[in-house]
């Protein structure tokens, strides 16, 4: 239920102090993102925030209540560089889902904030306008726009959430995924030669492993190809 409290977007930020260090919600949201880059959203807390500021993090709080707050505006910090979408559903949607991949890329932890309740800022409010006004004419009753705009998120957050877990994965192990292929090639090769798995023989022997961008983009593809087939 709506108590009517205001959210961190509407509440006013405190009057600026000249000393001992001037504070905004965008210098401390822009020192959690350097954070966040460098060591994962869990480098991300007010005390080191505030330590990243030379401030005391009980300062922070006049201008967030918590770190789920701070998240907040993280992720709409991010949703402006996104940016909004615009033109026919198609380019909408694959100029979207091409920003958001690059922004994931960027700033890896947003993947982790890309499920879950929506958070709502003004810029992720911006984008899902955008998003509407573009396919709403396509796909005129709200629901199927609604399912439209489900899937391909569905789409680019798997996707995304993929390729930075092979990054993460090859951080953690020193493997990049050749290596690690050509660790498990022997293994694989024994495997399949038992006949057992004929699907994945096929798979390995006749696939290509492409470049990742390249590969999202495929996917997005057909993703957008089924979309337009049930449209019509």
């Amino acid at each position: 239920m709506d108590d009517g409290s205001p959210t961190v977007w509407e509440r006013a930020e405190p009057p600026p102090r000249t000393a001992p260090t001037p504070l905004s919600r965008a210098a401390i949201v822009a020192a959690a993102i350097a954070l966040a880059d460098e060591g994962g959203l869990d480098a991300v807390s007010l005390r080191k925030v505030g330590a990243a500021l030379s401030a005391g993090p009980m300062r922070l709080y006049g201008f967030v209540d918590s770190k789920d707050e701070l998240l907040d505006l993280m992720a709409d910090a991010v949703q402006g560089e996104i940016g909004v979408p615009a033109g026919e559903w198609r380019v909408a949607l694959t100029a979207l889902a091409e920003a958001t991949r690059a922004a994931v890329l960027r700033h890896e932890w947003f993947a982790d904030l890309m499920g879950g309740r929506p958070r709502l800022g003004p810029n992720r409010l911006a984008v899902l306008e955008g998003s509407l006004a573009a396919v709403l004419p396509a796909f005129p009753a709200v629901d199927d726009a609604r399912h439209v705009l489900w899937t391909v998120h569905a789409y680019v957050a798997g996707a995304v959430r993929a390729e930075v877990g092979e990054r993460r994965a090859a951080r953690r192990t020193g493997v990049d995924k050749p290596a690690w292929e050509a660790a498990h090639g022997s293994y694989l090769r024994r495997t399949l030669a038992t006949g057992r798995f004929p699907m994945i023989e096929r798979f390995v022997a006749e696939g290509t492993d492409g470049d990742p961008a390249a590969v999202f983009a495929a996917g997005l593809t057909a993703v957008l190809d089924g979309l337009a087939a049930q449209r019509r």
